[in-house]
């Protein structure tokens, strides 16, 4: 498989040895969450799919319609058996079908030879007709080709619903693989900070040892603490690697060539609100949010109106088939002042089962599916209301959180600036200093968390406005 290193910064390409050897331009390849969303929407191979789907559902209405195209039909029978013609008959036909179940015709006939059916027989130079198939009862206002040019139409419809569901769903996870790309990166920041503060004092407190200021142990122990340090930032930068190449999966390019991200490529710095104008979920745009546009109550709508048009279809089939013909014919084409009235051929056909079993059980069936797919959609639209103000209370109850805890940071901060002074005058240890700092990374992982919890709260609420697809 072909592979690249993607380096983002206007977007081009460059190789990882390129990129390790320019450190000082590691801090301008970031990837911004909608350079990243509009590669996805432009070369991923599922974005790609929806666009199938649009085309196989055109390809499906194109379909339909072929039974509405006008038909031309040419049937020639000859035999010659010895020297003798026993018969020619040649009968064409130019047939156009029209919506409501009427087709025009228009006919050629000539016929010729010794041992002809009499039925057959017409003038030497052919036979002209014009006239016209009228289903007066089953077929009339819809039949077979109308319910499924009827469903095809509908069905494009549903294809864009349904591609349009696709897509967001699609999009909805990529933001998420994003998020948990950006905390890694937040996580190894934290722990890398950590890890220098922890060495600084371990070189001060050393060399303090060795003047006789301090007890040697306190080597040990603040020793001890850069370890610890290196161990947490060890397991973060795994968890980077992993987030990585998580994202990794939704970046392609053109020809389906699949890229990889760059390890110095950065994301963008977010904030609480930085989601909102991409994402759309703030809840000044919530207050604008029609119910009955969501793609999954469009596809739901349609889907009604499909099974709507079979039950109509499935109702007709109740009525007696009686269908009338009638063709004028002539011996001229054009000539109507030899047109007569009286020449004509004229047919009917009826048909009619007596119990009608299976057509009042398909028609109850169809009736059944109605029912159950309007259920649906009731049901559907209900939850969709609730999942919708459910996200946005634990929206709210984040927000308040992270504030919360953002207050509980800067109050460990300060602890441990004061106790890091206190040792410098001598007047506390090594352990406190220790407690001090873990406590203060403890709020800093529970605020990155919460922080964690509120930005994907939001991409939830956005799934659920234009999916409603439950995400991991």
């Amino acid at each position: 498989m072909i592979r690249f290193y993607l380096l983002v910064l206007g977007v081009f390409f460059s190789g990882l040895s390129s990129a390790q050897n320019q450190p000082a331009a590691v801090e301008e390849n970031v990837l911004s969450l909608n350079e990243f969303l509009a590669y996805v929407k432009e070369y991923h191979p599922v974005a790609k799919l929806a666009n199938f789907e649009i085309s196989s559902a055109q390809a499906e209405l194109l379909k339909s319609r072929g039974a509405f195209d006008p038909q031309v039909m040419v049937d020639w029978k000859n035999k010659e058996f010895k020297g003798t013609e026993y018969y020619d008959v040649l009968n064409s036909t130019f047939k156009i079908p029209t919506w409501y179940g009427i087709e025009v015709k228009a006919g050629f006939e000539q016929n010729q030879g010794q041992f002809l059916n009499a039925e057959n027989t017409v003038p030497d130079d052919g036979l002209y007709s014009a006239g016209v198939s009228v289903p007066i009862g089953q077929g009339l206002f819809i039949n077979q080709r109308m319910a499924d040019l009827r469903q095809a139409k509908i069905m494009q419809d549903l294809s864009q619903a349904q591609s349009d569901i696709r897509l967001n769903h699609l999009l909805s996870s990529a933001v998420m693989a994003y998020l948990d790309w950006y905390l890694a990166n937040r996580e190894v920041k934290l722990f890398d900070d950590f890890v220098g503060r922890a060495e600084v004092r371990f070189d001060g407190i050393k060399k303090s040892a060795l003047s006789g200021n301090i007890p040697t142990i306190d080597t040990l122990e603040a020793g001890i603490i850069v370890q610890n340090r290196k161990l947490s930032l060890e397991q973060s930068n795994l968890k980077l690697i992993k987030s990585r190449l998580q994202l990794s999966n939704f970046l392609w390019f053109e020809d389906n060539i699949p890229l990889e991200l760059d390890p110095f490529v950065i994301p963008e710095e977010l904030s609480e609100g930085s989601l909102d104008p991409v994402l759309g979920t703030n809840f000044l745009q919530l207050e604008n949010f029609v119910l009955e546009d969501h793609p999954k109550i469009k596809a739901l709508d349609y889907k009604i109106d499909r099974l709507e048009v079979d039950r109509q279809l499935k109702a007709e089939m109740l009525k007696p088939q009686l269908d009338l013909e009638y063709n004028f014919i002539n011996e001229r084409v054009g000539q109507f002042e030899n047109f007569n009235t009286n020449d004509y051929k004229a047919g009917l056909f009826f048909k009619l089962p007596l119990f009608l079993r299976k057509e009042r059980g398909n028609l109850k069936l169809a009736k059944i599916k109605v029912n159950e797919a309007r259920l649906d959609l009731d049901y559907e639209s209900l939850q969709l209301q609730n999942k919708i103000q459910a996200s946005r209370n634990e929206i709210l109850s984040y927000n308040r959180q992270l504030s919360t805890f953002q207050s509980i940071v800067t109050d460990y901060a300060s602890l441990l600036r004061a106790e890091e002074r206190k040792f410098s005058f001598g007047e506390s240890s090594v352990f406190l200093i220790n407690s001090r700092e873990v406590s203060l990374i403890d709020s800093r992982l529970k605020e990155i968390k919460v922080f964690e919890k509120l930005l994907k709260s939001k991409v939830e609420l956005f799934n659920v406005l234009i999916n409603d697809i439950s995400l991991d």
